[in-house]
């Protein structure tokens, strides 16, 4: 019986000592290990790259039993803009490396892009299948990544108005 009371002090002990030994080495970047690494900066055009493809990939699938299917659009999208979205998705996966370390920055890259595409399950919160196939078209014809970012932002964060991903800039 006592062996039962003992146990989870010792736990605790156990875990002390373990959170001493990890945060007395600070050249080292290890997790919190009571708390999942996520990240939390600001969106870089980065994410935004990669959240726009995201997006529209997830709900080109979606949308693929409707009249407003747009798959073909969006692999044209992504075949134009591959060197962008593939540089984009670099850029990102590094920053989540020098951040969190290689294994725990891989996995939040792929944590991350699991809750985008999670995000995006239900649909795009503004827009029909119909508005998001002409962006997809319309995205597939636009030069730079500038553009792109611009485009992303107007997109997914609701900032101005959705002009220049219907191609109305």
């Amino acid at each position: 019986m006592r062996v039962y009371r003992i146990a989870p002090v010792f736990g605790a002990v156990t875990l002390c000592f373990f959170m001493v030994a990890c945060s007395s080495k600070p050249d080292v970047a290890r997790p919190s290990p009571t708390r999942p690494v996520t990240p939390t900066m600001t969106m870089s055009g980065a994410e935004k790259l990669r959240r726009l493809d995201i997006m529209l990939m997830v709900n080109s699938l979606r949308c693929r039993t409707t009249r407003d299917d747009f798959r073909s659009d969006y692999h044209r999208f992504t075949a134009k803009q591959m060197t962008s979205l593939n540089q984009a998705g670099a850029q990102l996966r590094n920053q989540l490396v020098a951040r969190y370390g290689q294994r725990e920055g891989e996995r939040a890259f792929d944590r991350l892009g699991t809750k985008m595409a999670n995000a995006y399950g239900g649909g795009h919160k503004g827009m029909t299948c119909g508005q998001l196939k002409q962006v997809a078209r319309n995205l597939s014809k636009v030069d730079g990544r500038a553009t792109l970012v611009e485009a992303a932002d107007q997109l997914l964060t609701g900032k101005g108005s959705s002009r220049l991903a219907y191609g109305k800039k």
